[in-house]
C-alpha cells in the first residue's frame, strides 16, 4: 500500500478509484419500474426538476432548457431493431416519454411531438446530441441554461447529473449528482473529464461548478458497475450546434422542419 493510501486509510477515507478502460454509451437497456403515482402541482418543483428522465426502449436523462424543449443525447432516442442494435433513424416521438421529478417516484410526465437531431451520433460519438420538442409547455417548471455562446474552458470543473443506476447500487432509480472533475481535454465535438457515470445517465447535463449552466451532455464513459468509480468520460459540446438549437426553437414555435435551413449536417 502506498504512503498516500496509508494516509487516506488512517484518516478514515478511501482513495478514489479510477478506471481507464473502454468508454461505452451510458444509456440503460430496458425500463426499470418507476411508476407514475403521485402528481403534485407544478409549483412544488425544485430547481433540479429541470433534469428529467427519458423513457423509450432504453432509459436516459435529459434537461429542460425551455418550457417545451428537452436536451439529451442522440443515442438515447435512436431507433433499435428487435436485437437492440441501433438503426440510423430516430424513434417515433410518440414512443418517447418524459418523466418529471427527481425523487424515487415521478410526479408527472410529458409526451414528445418532434425529435431534432443531427445526421450522426446514433451510437454516441460525433453528433451525440438531440433536442426533444414537447407536446405541451411545462409552465412553472424550472429550466437550466445551456451555454451556447462560449466553449467549455479547459480545467473548468463540471458536475454530471443523471437518473442512472450502476449494477452495485443499492438505491432505487432517482436523480443523482455524480462525482465530476476538471475538463482534461477539449476536442472539436466533445470534451473529456474524469467522472463517475452509471447506465441511464446518458443525455444528462454536465453543469459548470462555477456558473451552474449546462456546458455539455453525457455521452459515454468508462464504467465498472460501481457508482463510486471514476473513469474517462465523454461529453458532447453544445456551442458547436447553434443551427440545431435554432431549428428546435422554430419547430417548437410551429415551423415545419422542411421550411428551415439545413440543420442536420455533422460537418462542424
Amino acid at each position: 500500500m502506498t504512503a498516500l493510501a496509508l494516509a487516506a486509510a488512517a484518516a478514515g477515507c478511501t482513495p478514489p478509484i479510477t478506471n481507464a478502460g473502454l468508454a461505452i454509451p451510458a444509456a440503460k437497456p430496458g425500463q426499470d419500474e418507476r411508476a407514475v403515482q403521485f402528481r403534485p402541482p407544478f409549483e412544488l418543483a425544485t430547481n433540479e426538476d429541470a433534469i428529467v428522465r427519458i423513457v423509450t426502449d432504453v432509459t436516459c436523462t435529459g434537461t429542460l432548457i425551455t418550457e417545451d424543449l428537452v436536451l439529451t443525447a442522440h443515442h438515447c432516442v435512436a431507433a433499435r431493431d428487435e436485437s437492440g442494435r441501433t438503426l440510423r433513424r430516430d424513434q417515433e416521438p410518440e414512443a418517447i416519454t418524459i418523466e418529471l421529478g427527481g425523487d424515487h417516484l415521478p410526479w408527472g410526465d410529458a409526451t414528445v411531438r418532434a425529435v431534432v437531431s443531427p445526421d450522426c451520433g446514433y451510437t454516441s460519438g460525433e453528433g451525440d446530441i438531440a433536442i426533444l420538442v414537447l407536446s405541451r409547455r411545462l409552465i412553472g417548471i424550472p429550466t437550466l441554461m445551456p451555454r451556447l455562446e462560449a466553449e467549455p474552458e479547459s480545467k473548468e470543473t463540471v458536475t454530471p447529473y443523471g437518473f442512472g443506476r450502476c449494477a452495485l447500487s443499492r438505491d432505487p432509480v432517482h436523480l443523482v449528482p455524480r462525482p465530476g472533475g476538471a475538463i482534461d481535454r477539449l476536442s472539436p465535438g466533445h470534451f473529456v473529464a474524469t467522472a463517475s457515470i452509471c447506465p441511464g445517465d446518458s443525455g444528462g447535463p454536465a453543469r459548470s461548478d462555477r456558473g451552474g449552466d449546462v456546458v455539455g451532455v453525457i455521452s459515454s464513459s468508462v464504467m465498472d458497475g460501481d457508482e463510486h468509480t471514476t473513469g474517462t468520460s465523454y461529453f458532447t459540446r453544445l456551442d458547436i450546434w447553434p443551427e440545431l438549437f435554432s431549428a428546435a426553437r422554430e419547430i417548437a414555435a410551429g415551423a415545419s422542419p422542411s421550411e428551415l435551413p439545413p440543420y442536420r449536417s455533422c460537418l462542424q
